[in-house]
């Protein structure tokens, strides 16, 4: 029997989906796009962070014993301050009487401050040599000390010992601390410290070289005379004694304010500040002290003394960026004078200007490298403000998954074992009084000629009395004249125009004969029984829609495999957890039954959602009928063989829910069964469907990172270990519904891939709920090789 829906005569309006197909189909590659960007932006920031806390790049050798014979002689026997002009090496000491403090391996928010109110409270300035990814992370306690009158120097960016380095990588080192000091400070300097250094006589053959190359980009090296070993923790009084120099003679210290605890070091700094000064010693930073230095050295040009300072000279050839350059060459921020050259002296003649002598290693940043530096320390703040939320993302996501493992072994047994009672309690376990009298089944068809007579053969061989509608929705590929060609008894054929899935199921609705309508897709194959055990729970006049058991029919291929776990593991095994909770929040579109009266009472199939399916079972909760989940009736689906079929698929069904879920929103504040479903189905859909699925990539990208950069093995077994979980449910779930265990072989494979491209689907679909955008029905390519459930392996 074959009717038509009546035309209008006139070609149909389109509907508000459909006019915003267009639009919304021309967006959707920048939003691909989009949600490729916030992946890489996350992994970007992790990178970074990485990079900062040295767990990327990061090199831990460190040299000591090496031979020193290359290295000139008076080199080693001078004084801490070492400098090339025109590629001749020169050191100096601290004149008498004078003592340079020097901190190292800061800024932290803790110790630095302190240390800086000991300095302030003793009007006394020191020179800072700093970890330039310190200064990325803590720009505020820079800005400070520069501000109080400090003088700050490079530290390298990662505390990398430089005599294990290429050039490359030394160029980086200073690059990107003084990038930190220009984005912290708006300022560069002159001034360099090599990590692990100390006194000058400790230079060898490998850290010569990197002091030439240094020093001929226009750097002083600054090493140390007495170290107060502070890092030791050994006491106030022995940091004392040991930062204190002999015999009157001026010193370079070494302090630090980071590396740990370093409440001794606030503790003795302001003893030995006092100590010193009431001694007659004078304090200066590094710059300072080249001033005192170099003016003396002027002045005994004049007259023939030496001065108190020791400057040594050693001719070197002439090496590096700075050769033939001047005193510094160029340095970021475009200054070129060092201290000590004639800006300096300039200085040293005004004593008005002491604080530019002071802070006279250090130069304005300009142009692109203050922008640059801007952009690191904006960057920097990111990185520390989103890995930190990451973390807690992450342990949320990790007790989600747990949680709903947890949750749907235990009440998928409870199902299974009230669902499967023969005896007990109770006795055997059964809906009602037996359902025998005839039902609907609606098969709503787009193009499907590859699968429409392998769909009606499957119902043709029904044990339960049925009427077939077959709504043909504006097929152009012969759908409607294959249904009508079988010749198969009790079938309909609906043409209608092309108007969407939700109309064509709509329409079976309004021609159905009888008052239980079972509705599928058009590639769908019934088993014989399927119908029957599909309406039985409707001997419960409380039951107003049952959600069957799809299965994937082509599931011998890669594709299939992945999909087949995922139904049933998945979905499956979901359905049994919310039949049990009462908030069913979807009833598949492969196979589900519903009272006819309850699909008219809440408005029939809606075309507001993508996801008609969800939006009318939670349309049926929010009515006060129950929704519950029927193992046995079995449906086989042709899924997606491709992809670029699965990924549209997907999609679809995603952003479906998220509109179905937000249209229904009010039910959280609603009561009765509607609240109910709100409070309770609703935040389960929303934190297992959508909050951790689109967060769960965290725990990969979390996983490749640690392997890589931090530690290998125990990042692989804590992956296996929540592989080993999921394992477990899914070989439950297999079990619950006697499936062949072969197929869970594919699920490492899985994890590895299917399971980030739903991430991605999921993100993108996240990305266009939130831009606006609208999509409607698609329909998926099919080949028709889902037949007979007998022919499924």
């Amino acid at each position: 029997m074959t009717s038509t829906t009546p035309s209008r005569g006139r070609r149909r309006a389109p509907t508000k989906m459909e006019r915003a197909a267009g639009k919304a189909a021309a967006l959707q590659k920048p939003r691909v796009i989009l949600a490729l960007l916030l992946l890489l932006g996350l992994t970007s920031v992790m990178l970074l962070d990485g990079y900062l806390r040295s767990e990327i790049g990061n090199d831990a050798r460190v040299r000591d014993g090496a031979a020193y014979d290359k290295v000139p002689q008076k080199i080693l026997d001078g004084g801490p301050l070492l400098t090339f002009t025109g590629g001749t090496a020169k050191t100096q000491s601290v004149p008498n009487k004078t003592i340079v403090l020097t901190f190292d391996d800061g800024p932290t928010p803790t110790w630095t401050p302190q240390i800086l109110k000991v300095l302030d409270d003793n009007n006394v300035e020191a020179t800072f040599f700093m970890v330039g990814s310190m200064v990325s992370r803590y720009p505020g306690v820079v800005k400070d000390l520069v501000d109080q009158g400090n003088e700050v120097g490079i530290h390298t960016f990662t505390h990398v010992d430089l005599s294990y380095q290429g050039a490359g990588r030394l160029q980086r080192e200073l690059k990107q601390t003084q990038l930190a000091l220009a984005g912290a400070a708006g300022i560069t300097t002159t001034l360099f410290r090599a990590p692990y250094s100390s006194e000058i006589n400790a230079v060898d053959n490998y850290s010569w070289p990197v002091y030439k190359e240094i020093g001929n980009l226009g750097y002083t090296s600054v090493f140390v005379d007495t170290d107060s070993d502070d890092w030791k923790k050994p006491g106030v009084s022995k940091i004392v004694q040991w930062a204190t120099p002999k015999n009157n003679k001026g010193a370079v210290v070494l302090m630090h304010d980071a590396g740990g605890d370093r409440s001794e070091t606030v503790k003795a700094l302001d003893t030995y500040i006092k100590k010193m000064k009431a001694k007659g010693y004078s304090f200066t930073t590094v710059s300072g002290a080249m001033a005192k230095l170099n003016g003396a050295q002027n002045g005994a040009g004049r007259t023939g003394t030496a001065g108190s300072g020791q400057a040594v000279e050693a001719g070197v050839g002439q090496t590096g960026a700075g050769a033939g350059a001047g005193a510094l060459g160029e340095q970021p921020g475009g200054a070129q004078s060092a201290p000590g050259s004639g800006s300096a002296n300039s200085s040293a003649d005004n004593s008005s200007n002491k604080v530019n002598i002071e802070q006279s290693g250090q130069q304005k940043a300009t142009g692109s490298t203050l922008y640059e530096g801007k952009a690191l320390i904006y960057a920097v703040a990111v990185a520390e403000w989103v890995l930190p939320l990451l973390s807690w993302l992450l342990l949320v996501v990790g007790i989600s998954v747990m949680g709903r493992f947890g949750m749907m072994l235990i009440l998928a047994r409870r199902h299974y074992r009230q669902r499967n009672r023969k005896r007990g309690k109770g006795g055997k376990f059964s809906w009602g009084p037996t359902v025998t009298r005839p039902v609907t089944v609606i098969v709503p068809a787009y193009n499907e000629k590859e699968c429409i007579a392998n769909t009606l053969h499957s119902l043709a061989q029904s044990t339960h009395p049925i009427e077939i509608i077959v709504v043909d929705d504006g097929s152009t590929d012969g759908t409607k004249e294959i249904a009508e060609s079988l010749g198969l008894p009790n079938v309909r054929v609906i043409r209608q125009e092309n108007a969407g899935k939700p109309a064509a199921l709509n329409n079976g609705v309004r021609n159905a004969s009888y008052d239980i309508v079972v509705m599928m897709d058009g590639d769908t194959v019934f088993e014989p029984d399927a119908v029957h055990q599909l309406v039985q729970p409707f001997a419960d006049p409380g039951i107003g829609a049952v959600a069957g058991n799809a299965k994937v029919g082509n599931r011998n291929t890669i594709i299939g495999a992945w999909q087949h776990i995922e139904y049933v593991m998945g979905f499956n095994l979901d359905r049994r957890m919310y039949d049990l909770l009462r908030c069913m929040p979807t009833i598949p579109g492969a196979i589900g039954a519903f009272r006819r009266d309850a699909v008219l009472e809440v408005g029939g199939m809606s075309e507001d959602t993508l996801a008609e399916d969800t939006d009318i079972t939670i349309a049926m909760h929010r009515a006060g009928w129950r929704v519950v989940y029927q193992e046995h009736a079995r449906a086989w689906t042709e899924a997606p063989s491709s992809l670029k079929q699965l990924w549209s698929q997907r999609y679809r069904w995603s952003y479906g829910t998220m509109q179905a879920l937000w249209k229904h929103r009010k039910s959280l504040t609603d009561k009765g069964p509607s609240g109910r479903f709100g409070r309770i189905g609703m935040p389960l859909v929303v934190i297992f469907q959508i909050i951790t699925p689109v967060l769960a990539p965290l725990i990969d990208v979390f996983t490749i990172y640690s392997m890589i950069f931090v530690d290998f093995w125990t990042s692989l077994l804590a992956w296996l270990a929540v592989l080993v979980v999921q394992l477990v449910c899914a070989a439950y779930a297999f079990r619950l519904d006697r499936e062949k265990y072969r197929y869970l072989a594919m699920l490492p494979l899985q994890q590895l891939a299917y399971r980030q491209m739903m991430y991605l689907v999921l993100i993108h679909s996240s990305v266009t709920a939130l831009t606006g955008g609208r999509l409607r029905w698609q329909k998926l390519k099919r080949t028709g090789e889902v037949g007979t459930p007998a022919g499924v392996s």
